[in-house]
């Protein structure tokens, strides 16, 4: 959980390198496995099914709990509904205390996590016994999981070999996996044997039958809901769908995407009570409670932005493939849901305050999107949540200063660049012409940043850039869109841009107006400020003459094309004008490919050099923008080595870089073993922000020479004339 020591819980986690290597070596074999596993299925016809249902019960909610209620009450099972998490567990254990129960085991259920039902059980006098393997690793070493799906993997064999060999008073050995599997089943036979209730959780409820359906990779499950005479689901409300049609789509999709399985072990259903023979042959009519449980979930519906989040299938995929989640793992980037997801549900299930920490921890590399079989946009909602947050308790004092004090106003910011460049001198490592900063800006951790540009883009392209006359008759006019750090940063950027656009002929043209693109404000809760520079950016387009705009920064050309139009969709003024430029935005790669790289029309050098290529999150993701790049450098000459996890974050991700630098530098450090074991010369990257961050990451490693470089500024490098 999220206390006042974060960020030493941070430290704590990155400090555990077994945490770090279980994770990110699950990562990477989870990708390659899922895909294998997806091979003969389509996965965007799929995730459109899962949503539509899910969709569909969600607005649905309360009318599918009755109908569920109904058929379940007509096959012999008691139903009560747990409006709150309190309501669930004064149920169960009062239930327990009238049946004089004295053992329970229970089934994986995150549900009962979510409720804390373990604690109270115990304090009633009750035995609970986890019997899921990881569970039941957790629950003896007294921690809670650390995943959706997994909630041990954060541990080690050796770990677990010895908290086993504690619990029975004998030593196993960590490397023989099959004897500890073994010596567990056989310790937890004879509490299924004497149980006098067990408590399951459900994948998914149908409403039309009153079936709920479970699936497991242990004969745990089956014992749990078999054996004891008393049986309690505890069944969250966002398990429903109408109808049995709606969880075929579901079963195809959730154990491909929680284990990369076809099919888990055991898929379970149960519908109503059932006759049981006792240890004595007598036979009887098991008893079962079903618990529907709210706790948020209803309010979770019925806000027009949230209920996306309850198409959720719960198979964790978003945690497998977060790059945060792997450095860290859950019990930092958790409350009990743990990952993206988890901290959506935190805010409605335990409360706003227990997510404002965790959400934070959001790097926003979308990986997580692009993976969900539930199609729910991740990061859109916890972008939503900072807003919400800082609505609620207002933003940082320095960030709110800097958010609405500076940035939008042009002048101010770009003349405190200025500024900064003019001071920095002490600042600067003379021999490698890289900044570090103090402390109070990245706890000391920032080093070998590159230093502000003495004469930034805008000034080197002339103040009149955008009222320049055309220079040829026919030539078609691109507006360039630079971004901060092409602007102040990386200046050589653009007029390698520029050098490209005029040999491929084109007429370039520097846009005086254009500010920040106002995504950092975003990021950090106030949607408000990004809505102003909005404005500020489309009065340049709007007074600009040109045919389209290109940008070489995927985030502001996600900006332009993706954001602006929709947050400024209401907007009389510049709404249609928003509209208007997206249509017309391109990236640098994307417009060069397009326009002439098919056609090969550009002039090479050949560049004769082994060459990895980084994909940006945003470029990728954002903007569908992947092949282009890797064919221009095919034209280009380059001997193209593909890296493990190319579309994986660096770990620049912004203001993260400076809020939690000790979780981004982790994430460099796999991306930069990934560069180096492809054998390249060099690092093509078509991202300012990604181009900082590795060009500062080989600066501190023996990389045999390996440089970075920018994809315009390669190719202008390359071209003949």
């Amino acid at each position: 959980m999220a206390g006042t020591n974060f960020k030493q819980q941070i430290a704590a986690a990155l400090a555990n390198e077994n945490l770090s290597r279980a994770l990110s070596r699950f990562a990477s074999d989870y990708v390659v496995s899922r895909e294998r596993i997806y091979a003969n299925k389509d996965f965007g016809a799929l995730r459109e099914e899962i949503s539509e249902a899910k969709r569909r019960a969600a607005g649905n909610m309360e009318a599918l709990a009755a109908r569920f209620a109904e058929a379940v009450s007509a096959r012999g099972a008691v139903v009560f509904y747990a409006a709150s998490a309190r309501e669930a567990r004064d149920y169960i254990v009062k239930l327990a205390s009238e049946r004089g129960v004295k053992t329970v085991v229970k089934s994986k259920s995150m549900a009962s996590e979510e409720i804390h039902l373990n604690e109270s059980l115990a304090v009633a006098g009750v035995e609970v016994v986890e019997t899921d393997l990881g569970e039941r690793i957790i629950q003896l070493c007294g921690q809670r999981p650390s995943h959706m799906v997994m909630p041990a993997i954060h541990m080690t064999r050796q770990e677990v070999a010895g908290i086993f060999s504690r619990e029975g008073g004998e030593s196993l050995p960590p490397d023989d996996i099959g004897r500890l599997v073994k010596v567990a089943r056989k310790r937890l036979r004879q509490k299924f044997l004497t149980a006098d209730m067990g408590i399951s959780g459900a994948n998914i409820a149908v409403a039309e039958t009153g079936t709920v359906i479970m699936v497991t990779n242990e004969g745990n499950g089956r014992l749990t809901t078999t054996l004891p005479p008393l049986h309690v689901i505890i069944v969250g409300l966002e398990k429903l769908v109408e109808k049995f049609e709606d969880a075929v789509p579901i079963l195809e999709a959730l154990p491909r995407s929680a284990t990369a399985q076809a099919i888990t072990s055991y898929v379970t259903f149960i519908t109503g009570t059932s006759e049981a023979v006792d240890l004595d042959g007598n036979m009887a009519v098991k008893e079962l409670h079903v618990v529907l449980l709210d706790n948020g979930r209803k309010e979770l519906s019925r806000d027009p932005v949230f209920k996306e989040a309850l198409q959720c299938i719960r198979c964790a995929s978003c945690l497998n493939v977060c790059p945060v989640f792997q450095q860290i793992g859950g019990h930092v980037f958790g409350h009990v849901y743990t990952g993206g997801i988890g901290t959506i549900l935190t805010a409605f299930f335990h409360g706003l305050e227990a997510s404002e920490k965790i959400q934070s921890l959001c790097i926003g590399c979308e990986r997580c999107k692009e993976f969900c079989p539930g199609k729910i946009d991740i990061p859109r909602l916890i972008l939503e949540l900072r807003k919400r947050v800082a609505d609620k308790k207002g933003l940082p004092l320095f960030t709110r200063l800097v958010l609405k004090g500076v940035l939008p106003r042009k002048k101010l910011f770009h003349g405190a660049l200025r500024l900064a460049s003019r001071a920095q001198g002490p600042l600067v490592n003379k021999k490698k012409g890289t900044v570090n900063l103090p402390p109070f800006l990245g706890g000391g951790e920032l080093k070998d940043l590159p230093s502000l540009a003495s004469r930034p883009l805008r000034v080197r392209a002339g103040q009149s850039a955008a009222c320049r006359p055309h220079t040829a008759a026919g030539k078609k006019r691109v507006g360039f869109f630079a971004g901060c750090l092409v602007d102040f940063v990386y200046p050589e950027i653009g007029e390698s841009v520029e050098k490209v656009l005029k040999a491929a002929g084109f007429e370039y043209v520097f846009l005086p107006g254009q500010t920040c693109c106002g995504y950092p404000a975003r990021q950090m809760g106030d949607p408000v400020t990004m809505m102003e520079l909005a404005r500020q950016n489309l009065s340049a387009v709007k007074d600009a003459t040109i045919e389209c705009l290109m940008t070489p920064c995927p985030t502001c050309t996600h900006a332009l094309k993706n954001v602006y139009p929709s947050l400024l969709k209401e907007d009389t003024l510049y709404g249609e004008l928003a509209q208007k430029t997206a249509q017309a935005v391109y990236d640098f790669a994307d417009f060069i490919y397009r326009n002439v790289g098919k056609q090969k029309d550009l002039p090479f050098k050949p560049l004769k050099k082994k060459v990895t290529y980084h994909d940006s999150c945003h470029l990728k993701r954002s903007l569908g923008v992947f092949e282009q790049p890797r064919e221009l450098l095919k034209l280009a000459g380059a001997d193209l080595r593909e890296m493990n996890g190319a579309d994986e974050c660096c770990g620049f991700g912004g203001s993260y870089l400076i809020k939690y630098p000790n979780i981004s530098g982790k994430i460099l450090d796999k991306k930069l073993k990934n560069i180096l074991d492809t054998g390249a010369e060099l690092v093509a990257v078509e991202c300012p922000g990604c181009l900082m961050q590795l060009n500062r990451g080989l600066a501190g490693k023996a990389n045999n020479g390996v440089e970075v470089k920018f994809l315009a500024s390669l190719l202008a490098e390359s071209l003949c004339r």
